[in-house]
């Protein structure tokens, strides 16, 4: 995949971009028009907006960065090897000027309309965050590092669920320190909130667990322990504010919360990191074992898109773990 330089203005809507991938070894060239038609995303990442190919009339999501002609972009190189259904796809990328020599990356990925905020299949969705999440961390060994809802998306027809924004993804190093300014503040681990540098991918976890949380209530309570703080960052000395009584599970969800809920918000959402569940094991817990059922299907009637074709997630599995995620007519 290679990414080349074309001219642009900093106009979206209505403009068309020209640029050219193939030309290695021995494929042709080809040259794709993108029509832009509307903004989608804005941050302090960039633009995302909605383009229509008009080669093939394809709908496609261009990211669009500003690009430190120093550096490489991190979120380019993982995406690059990033292959996996409840993940984003990257088609391809190429480079645009502006007027004042500005240099902008344009990451071209598949087009999802929906993100989590707007349609809510609450156990199905859950199940593919964590089974994206099982992936990304175990495969390209890739830390999110942002994720909350509008970072999930759902395709409304298909009801495919995928993580998207690798912009502060990061590949974990034991050993080697990294920033605790990171992820957006309502989903941020408390690691992190305390300072954490060497903190782990169960930072993610906490964040799918506020995911999960807000899905089923909204709000969750209670201050750490002195030795749940260490656990977090043992360097972290300054432990000056108020107990709050944890509130027992229990009473925090409403009387028709299913068990099984909060069982696996109170796995997910545990001050402790070494004490969190793994993305793995939050697939296969019984919250989740409606969609392990034969005759499992969408709202609609329809069948659920592949839930259980796991692949490389597995190689650090028990078999006692796979036991419990795949379910025996998938196994048969």
């Amino acid at each position: 995949m290679s990414a080349s330089v074309v001219n642009g203005n900093e106009s979206l809507t209505s403009h068309i971009i020209s640029t050219t991938i193939g030309g290695k070894n021995g494929e042709p060239k080809q040259t794709i028009s993108y029509m832009a038609e509307r903004v989608v995303g804005t941050g302090s990442f960039g633009i995302v907006f909605q383009a229509k190919c008009l080669e093939t009339g394809e709908v496609v999501a261009i990211k669009k960065v500003l690009q430190d002609r120093r550096y490489k972009n991190r979120e380019l190189q993982l995406m690059r090897v990033m292959d996996h259904p409840n993940v984003i796809s990257l088609k391809h990328c190429f480079f645009s000027t502006t007027s004042t020599n500005e240099l902008y990356l344009n990451l071209v990925m598949e087009y999802v309309s929906e993100s989590m905020y707007q349609f809510l299949i609450k156990i199905f969705v859950g199940m593919k965050i964590f089974r994206g999440l099982a992936y990304i961390h175990t495969v390209p060994g890739v830390c999110h590092r942002y994720l909350k809802p509008q970072n999930i998306l759902v395709d409304p027809f298909t009801h495919q669920v995928k993580l998207c924004d690798f912009g502060s993804a990061k590949v974990l190093v034991n050993g080697e320190a990294n920033i605790s300014y990171i992820c957006s503040r309502f989903y941020r681990a408390p690691e992190l909130i305390f300072g954490a540098t060497e903190y782990t991918t169960s930072i993610d976890i906490w964040s799918a667990g506020c995911v999960l949380a807000e899905l089923l209530l909204g709000q969750v309570l209670g201050t750490p322990t002195r030795e749940e703080v260490r656990c977090m960052n043992p360097n972290y000395n300054d432990f000056r504010f108020p107990q709050i009584k944890a509130h027992p599970w229990h009473k925090i969800f409403h009387k028709r919360m299913p068990p099984e809920a909060i069982d696996l918000a109170s796995r997910l959402l545990q001050y402790s990191p070494s004490l969190r569940c793994t993305a793995l094991e939050a697939c296969a817990h019984s919250f989740f074992d409606e969609l392990r059922e034969p005759n499992a299907r969408l709202p609609n009637g329809r069948p659920f898109p592949p839930l259980f074709n796991f692949k490389q997630e597995l190689s650090i599995a028990s078999p006692e773990l796979v036991n419990k995620l795949i379910p025996d007519h998938v196994k048969r």
